[in-house]
């Protein structure tokens, strides 16, 4: 079977890669939680949010598209950045423009 170079990516894939991401950013207090209105800093989540999204690269090695492992793969440098940071700089009141200036925008979907 010839080789397509028609990209096969899965628009739920992303979905779910995305949903991963904002929670492990609420769950280090680099955003606000839309349904409770506060800034909850729960490092312990955070640090497994971005464990299953080490494990779903992991067993996915060879079943994604070029553009879902770019994206899976940017999205867990940009948390785990992320992590280092906060980890290594803990604050009690993240400050308005921590959520933007140090985690940019969600990671683009192609």
């Amino acid at each position: 079977m010839p080789h397509s170079t028609h990209d096969n990516s899965d628009p739920m894939f992303f979905q779910l890669v995305s949903s991963f991401y904002s929670a492990a950013l609420m769950q280090m207090g680099k955003v606000m939680n839309p349904v409770t209105g506060k800034v909850d800093r729960q490092m312990e989540l955070a640090k497994n949010t971005i464990d299953l999204l080490a494990m779903l690269q992991t067993k996915t090695i060879g079943n994604l598209s070029e553009t879902e492992r770019q994206y899976l793969s940017h999205t867990l440098y940009e948390l785990r950045m992320n992590f280092v940071d906060e980890t290594e700089h803990p604050s009690t009141e993240p400050t308005s423009t921590s959520s933007t200036e140090s985690t940019g925008s969600t990671p683009s979907t192609p």
